[in-house]
């Protein structure tokens, strides 16, 4: 039963397999004109961006620091709907996907950081009114909390994706006995939950990555 429910998870069905391709096919269903001409739809999307941009401005308001982290989250956001289609292979299910997004920009950061800005990085580890006593110990700690960001980010992304498609798989393979109405208005709720997770989980996926290299 287990075996079966996490299967279809797996991004290995076969020796030609082509389901990581999930995260760049909607990227190549999108027509040329679609970024050139202005209507409805690139306008409500270029409200909500310049709406997130104003908050990304405040703050890192470095210029063009803002566009990486903007281009992050609507790629994270594609991926997360792009899942919810049945048959598509959901990516930000898998540290994979998650890991190779917040590790690099993590040790960017801090080869950045420990390169350029030596004395604020070592500033960052003991806090300000911290007793000469406990100095050592919150060396310690901030050390610890800085090298579990990128897993603690990938988790996060990994984990919220991963449980509401379990809920729906265990729902589908337990619910038989209830009729098609109520079946259909629990997972009609669980898809729009899924919806407003995706969301979610990209934009604080970003401002976690944006507060974080903001400490630099």
């Amino acid at each position: 039963m287990m075996t079966n429910l996490f299967s279809t998870f797996d991004p290995c069905t076969g020796n030609l397999s082509l389901n990581w391709l999930s995260s760049l096919i909607l990227l190549m269903m999108f027509n040329y004109n679609y970024w050139i001409s202005m209507n409805n739809s690139t306008n409500m999307i270029m409200t909500i961006l310049n709406s997130i941009k104003k908050e990304l401005i405040v703050i890192m308001p470095e210029s063009g620091v803002s566009i990486m982290f903007l281009s992050m989250s609507v790629f994270i956001l594609v991926n997360n709907l792009m899942g919810l289609i049945p048959y598509i292979f959901t990516s930000p299910s898998h540290l994979t996907f998650s890991l190779a997004l917040a590790l690099p920009m993590w040790t960017s950061f801090m080869i950045y950081g420990w390169i350029n800005k030596t004395n604020s990085m070592f500033m960052h580890l003991v806090p300000m009114g911290t007793p000469s006593v406990l100095m050592p110990f919150m060396v310690m700690i901030e050390t610890i909390s800085n090298i579990i960001r990128p897993g603690s980010l990938a988790v996060r992304l990994t984990s919220n994706m991963i449980a509401g498609h379990l809920l729906m798989a265990l729902l589908g393979n337990s619910c038989s006995l209830l009729t098609t109405t109520i079946l259909m208005m629990i997972f009609i709720m669980l898809m729009l939950f899924e919806t407003a997770v995706s969301f979610i989980q990209s934009y604080v996926f970003m401002i976690l990555t944006t507060l974080y290299s903001s400490e630099i």
